[in-house]
């Protein structure tokens, strides 16, 4: 399980998708998960279905890799899909067995939360496997660079964030190894009741808490002797500027959201599956 988390991880490849500007890939993903919730259709599905296959196919990132990102996942979406399907009432009543009913509401509210999650991970995804931590940091700084006028301190959120994307690789790979140590000596990680199970995770989050907090102390001690003191008068090394590619790209994101909006709710989705 701890292998097939992806999340922070960046994928090295030459693609037009890892050549657009970060703030355009920041944008068009939030654009793109709040158009998840703007359209209740098979038409609106479809279309961001094709959208979104195609950023994956442009991004040269293994459809597989994409998909082993959403492993750790399947039980909370198991949870959300028997939880909507049983306790949204409204419609025709397709099962009921003891105090358990099935109705077509509740069936199609599961369909579409499920597909809603499922894009949701795979769509942030795209971002940070194609995005380095550098660059996802640049253009989260120029976005909010309007909060520094109401004295938001843009540029310390902005290495905030990109310091926790950087340390979920470098954790989750510290914890497979102490599992793995602990399992040579003998430790038992799988059976027992949950009251065993969670006392024998003692010996994996102590020397786990342990080693965060010297990575954290390595960090701010090398900070501390490259005088890193904030973001005041700090420069970049590599400029963000727009070009054609970036603009295209804008485009492209506004075109989809216009036939989301448009054509997203033109077949209700109730039709479709009943």
């Amino acid at each position: 399980m701890i292998r097939d988390i992806t999340i922070g991880q960046y994928y090295p490849t030459n693609s037009i998708i890892h050549r657009l500007d970060p703030r355009v890939k920041l944008v068009c993903t939030l654009l793109f998960l709040i158009s998840l919730f703007l359209q209740n259709s098979v038409l609106g599905y479809a279309i961001a279905t094709l959208f979104l296959f195609t950023v994956i196919k442009m991004s040269k990132v293994p459809f597989k890799f994409i998909v082993k990102g959403l492993k750790p996942i399947v039980v909370l979406l198991c949870i959300t899909v028997l939880f909507n399907l049983f306790l949204n009432g409204g419609g025709k009543i397709l099962v009921s067995f003891w105090i358990f009913t099935i109705t077509e509401e509740g069936v199609r509210i599961s369909v579409y939360m499920a597909v809603r999650l499922i894009y949701l991970i795979m769509g942030s995804s795209i971002m940070t496997f194609t995005t380095t931590p550098n660059s996802l940091t640049d253009g989260i700084e120029k976005l909010l660079r309007p909060l520094n006028k109401i004295k938001v301190p843009v540029h310390e959120v902005a290495m905030m964030m990109s310091i926790a994307l950087r340390f979920i690789p470098i954790l989750l790979e510290e914890t497979d190894k102490i599992m793995k140590a602990q399992i040579a000596r003998g430790a038992d990680l799988e059976s027992g009741n949950i009251l065993q199970r969670a006392k024998a995770m003692v010996p994996i989050l102590v020397p786990l808490f342990v080693s965060a907090f010297r990575r954290a102390n390595d960090l701010a001690m090398a900070m501390e002797a490259r005088c890193y003191r904030g973001g005041d008068g700090r420069t970049q090394m590599k400029p963000l500027s727009y070009q054609k590619r970036d603009y295209i790209a804008y485009t492209a994101m506004i075109v989809y959201m216009v036939a989301i909006v448009v054509l997203g709710r033109m077949i209700p989705l109730h039709i479709w599956v009943f």
